[in-house]
């Protein structure tokens, strides 16, 4: 069996060269500036001194291709690899997160730091839908990723994809997501997807048309969240650039309640997503609803 890595985002991009790369991390030190494709709450949560301090975010992504996009997401138009515009964008809402970067190309096992870690993954592993689970042989990087958030030890970030179909479902060529399908179920994934703006409850945001949708399998809806992907102001489009904003507010989460496990700051994400700021709201659709970060981090304590 070929699988084969595919970005989420759908910009055009030339084809992958498997390319070992180097983990690297970067403590963020930047004062936060809000940008208009941010959720307010992510100013409000800032307010209060919450921006990912003591967590790690690690970006697995393409760090080390010859294949650039070009995008603004509020600092002026850059040309970027995938992996360094997921990277940026996380880092942008949870601007005191540790940010840790492995090329996917790699193959290693995801290395975790201290405290909460966070792992984005806006990629999928695709073959042909004939498969099943069981016939896939992972290399360490994805078992690492899998066995994590099986046992609870990072919240993994999986942007849902950009077929249109629901996940776990064939897309158009007959392929599957397989890592979309390893992670049903376990303890601390989150699949994203994208709307087309952040919603309101005057202004219900709907599914971006090129998102995976939740489905009708629970263990899915359960774990699934969606936020807005507005390229009318980034340039950028796909849930690849969703998941890095969950990503953040799970940082966020993280440097509030900072004893609480990474299945803990998951189910929070999870329980207090909005219904009301979307358009014709249905699980099949929207899993859990909208992620609210101002609803997540209202209480105390978490359990």
């Amino acid at each position: 069996m070929t699988s084969r890595i595919q970005y989420l985002v759908t910009a055009a991009v030339a084809a992958l060269v498997l390319i070992c790369g180097v983990s690297t991390s970067i403590a963020q030190t930047t004062s936060p500036v809000f940008r208009n494709w941010m959720n307010p709450d992510v100013a409000d949560a800032w307010a209060k001194g919450y921006k990912g301090q003591r967590t790690t975010i690690t970006v697995i992504d393409d760090f080390t291709s010859g294949s650039r996009f070009t995008g603004n997401l509020g600092t002026g138009s850059l040309l970027q690899r995938h992996g360094e515009w997921t990277r940026l964008e996380a880092s942008m809402i949870a601007p005191l997160a540790t940010m840790k970067s492995q090329s996917f190309y790699s193959g290693t096992t995801v290395s975790l730091a201290t405290g909460l870690n966070v792992l984005n993954l806006s990629y999928g592993m695709y073959a042909r839908g004939t498969y099943t689970l069981n016939q896939l042989a992972w290399s360490a990087q994805e078992s690492s990723i899998i066995n994590y958030a099986k046992n609870g030890r990072a919240v993994v970030v999986k942007a849902a994809g950009n077929d249109g179909v629901a996940i776990g479902s064939n897309n158009s060529a007959g392929n599957k997501d397989f890592l979309n399908l390893a992670l049903a179920g376990t303890q601390s994934a989150i699949y994203v997807g994208a709307l087309t703006t952040n919603g309101t409850v005057a202004n219900p945001a709907g599914l971006a048309s090129y998102s995976n949708r939740a489905g009708t399998n629970t263990a899915i809806q359960s774990h699934f969240l969606v936020v807005g992907v507005d390229s009318s102001k980034t340039g950028m489009a796909g849930t690849s650039f969703a998941a890095p904003i969950i990503s953040g507010y799970a940082a966020i989460l993280g440097s509030k309640f900072t004893t609480a496990t990474p299945t803990q700051i998951t189910n929070q994400l999870l329980n207090t997503a909005r219904k009301d700021t979307l358009l014709n709201y249905n699980a099949a659709t929207y899993g859990m609803g909208e992620a609210s970060l101002s609803r997540a981090l209202a209480p105390l304590t978490i359990r």
